[in-house]
């Protein structure tokens, strides 16, 4: 039996970083139901509170998501108290072909981290760091 799967990542403020890796991929960030969310808080199933306004759109407060533009694959952002302390024990490899360096750059531009460079035999690549301080590698 095979079983389909996303990727739900912690963060601190799960719109911006949605924003931030939908641009970073290529991806689109998940539209809001402004009609549904405002039903379900009429209706009693959500308090005001459970909401917030994102670029001008009602949202759920604690996440938001990405999806692929071809397969649907699904990356949640999930909304943590905590912030991040210690290296992430699962991160994304962002395959870019020999765009790797001007991935890096672009990234970096939108506010990533550069944390190390490496190589094992003929593979390289560039770990870095999103906004929040999630790790993820370009190869």
């Amino acid at each position: 039996m095979a079983y389909d799967f996303q990727v739900t990542v912690d963060s601190a403020d799960p719109h911006a970083l949605a924003d931030w890796w939908a641009e970073a991929l290529g991806w689109h960030v998940e539209p809001s139901d402004e009609a549904f969310i405002r039903r379900m808080v009429a209706e009693g199933h959500a308090k005001e509170e459970d909401t917030k306004t994102h670029r001008g759109v009602l949202v759920w407060r604690i996440g938001a998501a990405i999806r692929h533009p071809e397969s649907g694959r699904r990356v949640l952002f999930q909304q943590v108290p905590e912030p991040k302390t210690v290296k992430n024990r699962v991160h994304l490899d962002v395959h870019v072909g020999e765009h790797r360096d001007a991935e890096a750059a672009r990234l970096t531009s939108m506010g990533a981290k550069e944390v190390y460079r490496g190589r094992q035999g003929p593979y390289t690549w560039i770990t870095m760091t999103d906004p929040e301080g999630n790790e993820l590698c370009l190869v």
